[in-house]
């Protein structure tokens, strides 16, 4: 299994020099990957800080979790795509999701209604363009009419898919790459996400899909005092009905309980039983709250990565 780390990381708010600091510091701790979330309304644009961080690096995985699909349209979204695997030397991966009905239908006004139908249409188009081929597409969400995209130097990335429930699972192994997991624990992976997307990318005829999961994760002497601070710094994904779904087949009461916090030995053991569960790749949301040692916690993570 695979380690990388999530940056910035989570209460984190650094500016943009240091940020791309901390991502040649990520490289050099020889972790494989970086993901960054791109949250709408805070923080700096994912894929163009990640175009930023390839000038910089040279041979980390540098991926988004995730971008939201519904504000742009694929073609848009895989012309900076494009752009970004050229800026990386080709070590893209492309993370996109729906989001949250809250944000994209409450916030922007967007129809959510059908949102399988919405990144099932979106997907089809998008897949083609980073191809570089000409798009001809008549859908009820997107119309695209004989466009074809050429980026010199570009070639296609990866393609992931934040997919949560069965029917999402089942769109990612038919359509994209592999899925990213936010928030779901070993249990979740074994019993829904691993067998689900498995099975549909087989059927497919497509190669065995990339699972990446990330969680909070604090290497520290004093659990109980960290959970405790997790449970009110993530309280927000035990409420959004996405998360609060893939939490309950868990049997977490609260993110707090996903989350790798304790000694060294427990972490590690965390990390283990994501591994056994089928994740192919674990990325670090490392939580320091005050008192806490980052430090710690990516020592830990650069003896995982060797």
């Amino acid at each position: 299994m695979r380690i990388g780390i999530t940056l910035p990381t989570p209460g984190d708010a650094p500016d943009l020099p240091t940020l791309l600091d901390r991502m040649v510091e990520a490289e050099a701790l020889g972790l494989a990957t970086i993901w960054m979330p791109h949250i709408s309304a805070r923080g700096f644009d994912a894929l163009t800080t990640l175009a930023l961080a390839g000038a910089r690096t040279r041979t980390i995985e540098l991926g988004t979790w995730v971008v939201p699909t519904f504000p742009r349209h694929p073609a848009a979204l895989a012309q900076q795509a494009l752009t970004a695997q050229v800026a990386s030397g080709g070590r893209l991966t492309l993370g996109i999701g729906l989001s949250h009905r809250v944000t994209m239908e409450g916030v922007f006004g967007f129809d959510f209604s059908r949102p399988v139908r919405h990144l099932r249409e979106y997907l089809t188009c998008l897949r083609g363009l980073l191809a570089g081929q000409t798009v001809t597409f008549e859908g009820e969400e997107f119309h695209v009419r004989g466009f074809q995209l050429t980026v010199p130097g570009a070639t296609p990335p990866p393609v992931v898919v934040a997919a949560l429930g069965p029917h999402m699972l089942r769109l990612a192994g038919q359509l994209a790459d592999g899925t990213v997991i936010w928030m779901g624990g070993p249990r979740y992976l074994t019993e829904h996400v691993v067998p689900t997307i498995g099975a549909t990318a087989r059927a497919a005829g497509r190669p065995a899909p990339r699972v990446q999961v990330s969680v909070p994760v604090c290497v520290t002497d004093r659990p109980e005092a960290v959970r405790a601070a997790a449970a009110a710094a993530f309280a927000r994904y035990g409420q959004l009905p996405s998360y609060r779904a893939i939490l309950d087949k868990e049997g977490a009461a609260g993110p707090e309980a996903v989350a790798l916090i304790g000694d060294e030995a427990t972490v590690r053991a965390g990390v283990a039983a994501f591994a056994a569960a089928g994740a192919t790749d674990f990325s670090a949301a490392l939580f320091t709250p005050p008192g806490e040692d980052a430090q710690r916690t990516l020592a830990l993570l650069r003896s995982l990565a060797d």
